[in-house]
């Protein structure tokens, strides 16, 4: 096993939410992988108000506790699968509050993203695309976007298609792929 580990970080915590059943769908698909450990992250678990920290991220300066174990959770990955609801076409709000949490702790990392919505989430993707860019994370190609009317039984209970398992594979790969490349480059910095 090697020792790349990636999050599967859950970006809904509304009551009812389907992403639960996508991330663990995620996490189920991942145990056939030996390249990396997957672990799920689930906002629920991280409570985090908007945005409350005096300084920008980037001068990696946080004050509140909530941060630091915001901060500590994400420092010890090496890549990321977002899984995103998309809301008014666009992502979560509690997603892109934890994003914009932090900012050292996700450069020079790989991610992917899985999203679901009445169009499969695409759109959710390509601003998640955009803002994780900025925070210099490395966005692999693969994508996995779930239809809320043909991969879900009545808008709520979760039946991939066919099609999903080859891609998460792809997804996965990928993935590691680059996270593994980019440690050389965190290192590199680090020095």
């Amino acid at each position: 096993m090697s020792d790349l580990k990636i999050a599967v970080i859950l970006g809904s915590t509304r009551p009812g939410r389907n992403g639960k059943a996508v991330a663990d769908w995620v996490i189920e698909q991942s145990k056939e992988r030996s390249n990396a450990t997957y672990e799920l992250v689930d906002l629920i678990d991280h409570p985090l108000p908007h945005l409350d920290e005096a300084l920008p991220p980037s001068w990696g300066q946080c004050s509140g506790d909530h941060t630091k174990k915001w901060s500590a959770t994400i420092a010890r990955y090496d890549g990321f699968i977002f899984v995103s609801p998309e809301y008014n076409h666009s992502t979560s709000g509690v997603l892109k509050n934890a994003i914009d949490y932090l900012y050292a702790e996700w450069n020079n990392k790989a991610a992917a993203f899985v999203s679901y919505g009445a169009l499969g989430g695409a759109r959710a993707i390509e601003h998640l695309r955009a803002i994780t860019a900025e925070l210099q994370i490395a966005g692999v190609r693969q994508q996995l976007s779930f239809s809320l009317f043909s991969d879900f039984e009545n808008v709520s209970v979760f039946k991939p298609g066919a099609q999903q398992y080859e891609a998460a594979q792809t997804m996965f790969a990928q993935v590691e792929s680059w996270s593994g490349a980019l440690q050389s480059v965190r290192e590199g910095v680090a020095a």
